[in-house]
């Protein structure tokens, strides 16, 4: 037995070429660090096989799978039946990642909110959460969000959320979650660290975008599962308890809203 809290990676990237050449050592190294169970992201339906293959071949991995709002101008459009067919597989836990970013690929953004709205479909259908990239297209996401949860209810996390505050409270009033990336422990991400402060503990989530957006002291660097931890001391400052708390915390908000993640956990 160890004594180290038990924490969850809810978004990373495992089939990324950064881990190819050492994937079984980062998951040790993760699972040391006390980091049990992580969600590998499918950024494109074309690799959905090679993430798959990931989840199904790690306990505690589990998948999700979308099409990147920077991806959708080159890829064929998702369809709802698509995403339907996918989920039935038992590891996978979530739709996407999805939604809108305009800060390098504006001139797709009509395209990305069909996709985005599919994905919510889907969401919608399956019941299982939507995974939300949002990036200098506050207004927008939240007025899409917004609609379509009156059309129907869904879940949703926004990942890796670094967007400006009014996104959070729509996004809080949904009832969704908002996740704190290694972004949250940049120094100068003060304002960041204030709208995870005004949250609800219970709608935080904790995760490394791996191989991005690594926290100190490993900024710079490759990103991993196993960083999880930096990430959550800081959240644990923020919220003003300990680390252990904070972790029971964030990993019981994980299972509530990653419901066969957690089914699976009851399950083994």
């Amino acid at each position: 037995m160890t004594d180290t809290p038990e924490i969850v990676d809810s978004h990373c990237h495992l089939d990324f070429p950064d881990f190819a050449e050492e994937l079984p050592e980062v998951i040790a190294r993760a699972r040391r660090a006390g980091v049990t169970r992580m969600v590998t992201i499918c950024t494109k339906l074309a690799n959905e096989p090679a993430v798959r293959a990931i989840a199904e071949a790690h306990d505690g991995v589990f998948y999700a799978a979308g099409t990147h709002p920077m991806s959708v101008a080159a890829e064929p459009m998702v369809t709802v039946d698509q995403l339907v067919a996918l989920a039935r597989h038992p590891k996978f836990v979530g739709i996407g990642e999805s939604g809108l970013d305009y800060h390098y690929t504006a001139d797709s953004a009509a395209t990305q909110q069909q996709s985005l709205r599919i994905h919510i479909a889907a969401a919608r259908e399956t019941g299982l959460p939507l995974i939300i990239h949002a990036r200098d297209a506050d207004d927008d996401m939240a007025r899409i969000l917004s609609e379509e949860h009156r059309a129907g209810a869904y879940t949703c996390v926004m990942h890796c959320f670094s967007s400006g505050a009014g996104l959070a409270r729509a996004a809080l009033d949904l009832g969704f979650y908002l996740s704190m990336s290694g972004i949250a422990a940049f120094p100068k991400s003060a304002e960041l660290r204030e709208i995870f402060a005004a949250a609800p503990l219970d709608r935080i989530l904790v995760e490394t975008d791996a191989p991005y957006l690594a926290p100190p002291p490993h900024r710079g660097r490759r990103n991993e599962p196993a960083y999880t931890v930096h990430t959550a001391k800081v959240g644990a400052e923020i919220f003003g308890i300990d680390y252990a708390a904070f972790a029971r915390a964030t990993s019981a908000n994980f299972d509530r809203l990653f419901t066969r993640a957690a089914a699976a956990r009851k399950a083994a």
